[in-house]
C-alpha cells in the first residue's frame, strides 16, 4: 500500500503530505525493545520524518486484525513467531528486528532484518571473563521455546568459544516455581568447578545468579563471576552487587530499522537485506571483577562488604558475619589485603559513590548517602585525602589513572 497522496497546507501556504501512520510491534516491556523503540524514536526526531506512530497503549504488540490495518509502514519484533506468522503476506512495507541467526536459512523470508549480533553478544562477555583470570565458564539460559530462538543461538555461540563450558537452562520462573528455581540453580552453581565465570543469557537471568550465590553463600566475584546481557537499569537497581552486563546495539537497530523503512516508504526495496548490529559495549561492574583467591574468611567478608557496605555497617558486624573475632579478622586482611576491614569499608564506600557521580545527576548529599558516608562533607573530605580530587570533579570527569585507588 503506496503512502497516501493527500495534501495538506502547513501556515507558509505549501502544500504537505499528511504524516504516515507506521505501527511498532514490540513488547516494551522488555529494555530490548525499549531501546529499539527509542532509537527509531531518534531517528524521527533527527530527520524529522513525519510519522505518526502505532503504538499500544502499554506498549505492547496487539496484532489480531492487523492486515486489515489501513496504515503505511510497519516494524516489527521478529523473534515473537506471533507477530512474524500475523505479518506473513502483508501488503505493506515491513521492517523485521530480531536476534542474530548462525545459519542464513534460519532468518525470515521476503522481509529487511535488522539483527542483534548473538554471537559477538557472547564473545564479548566470554573474553570480559576470561581476560579477567577466570578459566571455568558456565551460562545460565532458559527453557527452549519458539518465542525465544535467541536464546538458542546464544547458547551455540557459547558452545562455539567454551568447547568445555556448561549450559544450564533451569526453568521459566514464577511465584510457585521461584523457591524450587533458586534452589536447583544454587544446587548447580555449587556442582561447578571454582572460580568460574557465568553468562546470563539476559540481566533478568544473570540476577537469578546473584540471588542462588546469596542463598547458598557463594561469594561473587571470587568464586563466580557474573555477566548479564542487557544492561538493563532496573535490574541494576535490583542488586546489591553491581551487574557487569554486555551492552547490545540495540540503539542503533531502531535507527537502521527506521533508516530502512523511511526509503521502502518512498519506493526502496530491501528484500532479505539483512544488517547484522554488534553489541556497543561492556558495562563493568562489581559481578564480574574477579581477583586472585583469598582464604575463605576474607573471601566471605569480601562478599559481605559488597553486599551491605554502604548501609553502615562497622568491623564488628563483619567480623560476626564470618564467625570469627574482629582481631582475627583484622589480622588475615592485613596478612592477605595489607589493608584494614576500615580501609575496606571505605574503598567499598568510595567506589560506589564514584559510580554514583559518574553515572546519576543524583545531588552530593544523596550520593553521601547511598555510598554510606554519614555527611556530604565526610564524603569530600575522603575524596581528597584518597584520590586528591573533589566529588565535583569526579562528576565533570577529570577522573584519571593517576587518581586510581
Amino acid at each position: 500500500m503506496p503512502p497516501s497522496s493527500e495534501f495538506r497546507h502547513d501556515p507558509s501556504g505549501k502544500q504537505r503530505r499528511p504524516p504516515l501512520h507506521v505501527a511498532l510491534l514490540f513488547n516494551a516491556n522488555k529494555i530490548y525493545d525499549r531501546e529499539i523503540i527509542a532509537g527509531i524514536g531518534d531517528y524521527i526526531r533527527s530527520t524529522r520524518v513525519e510519522w505518526d506512530l502505532l503504538i499500544e497503549d502499554d506498549f505492547r504488540a496487539r496484532i489480531a486484525n492487523i492486515a486489515q490495518w489501513q496504515g503505511d509502514g510497519i516494524i516489527a519484533d521478529y523473534d515473537d513467531p506471533n507477530i512474524s506468522e500475523a505479518l506473513a503476506g502483508i501488503p505493506l512495507p515491513v521492517v523485521a528486528v530480531g536476534g542474530s541467526y548462525a545459519e542464513l536459512s534460519d532468518y525470515p523470508k521476503g522481509v529487511p532484518y535488522v539483527a542483534t549480533d548473538n554471537f559477538l553478544i557472547v564473545k564479548l562477555a566470554h573474553d570480559h571473563l576470561v581476560e579477567a583470570g577466570v578459566q571455568q565458564l558456565a551460562m545460565y539460559s532458559q527453557p527452549e521455546a519458539a518465542a525465544s530462538r535467541w536464546a538458542q543461538e546464544r547458547e551455540k555461540a557459547f558452545a562455539r568459544l567454551a568447547p568445555t563450558g556448561h549450559i544450564y537452562r533451569g526453568v521459566q520462573t514464577n511465584a510457585v516455581a521461584w523457591n524450587t528455581a533458586i534452589e536447583h540453580l544454587a544446587q548447580w552453581i555449587s556442582s561447578l568447578s571454582k572460580p568460574v565465570g557465568i553468562i546470563g543469557i539476559t540481566d533478568a537471568r544473570a540476577r537469578h545468579l546473584m540471588h542462588a550465590c546469596m542463598v547458598a553463600g557463594i561469594a561473587v566475584p571470587e568464586q563466580v563471576a557474573i555477566v548479564g546481557i542487557d544492561n538493563d537499569p532496573l535490574t541494576q537497581s535490583l542488586t546489591r552487587i553491581g551487574l557487569s552486563s554486555v551492552r547490545q546495539g540495540t540503539h542503533e537497530m531502531g535507527r537502521v530499522a527506521a533508516q530502512l523503512l523511511h526509503q521502502m516508504l518512498h519506493g526502496s526495496r530491501f528484500t532479505d537485506k539483512r544488517v547484522v548490529v554488534p553489541p556497543a559495549g561492556l558495562n563493568v561492574q562489581a559481578s564480574s571483577k574477579h581477583t586472585r583467591p583469598f582464604s575463605a574468611l576474607v573471601t566471605k567478608a569480601r562478599y559481605y562488604i559488597r553486599q551491605y557496605g554502604c548501609q553502615g555497617i562497622k568491623n564488628e558486624q563483619v567480623a560476626e558475619y564470618v564467625g570469627v573475632s574482629r582481631s582475627t579478622l583484622e589480622h588475615c586482611f592485613r596478612v592477605e589485603l595489607g589493608s584494614t576491614v576500615h580501609r575496606a569499608l571505605l574503598l567499598h564506600r568510595l567506589e560506589i559513590a564514584q559510580q554514583l557521580l559518574r553515572d546519576t545527576n543524583l545531588p552530593a548529599a544523596e550520593v553521601a548517602k547511598r555510598a554510606g558516608f554519614t555527611t556530604p562533607q565526610y564524603m569530600h573530605s575522603v575524596f581528597k585525602r584518597e584520590l586528591g580530587m573533589t566529588p565535583t570533579a569526579i562528576r565533570r570527569g577529570e577522573f584519571t589513572s593517576d587518581n586510581a585507588l
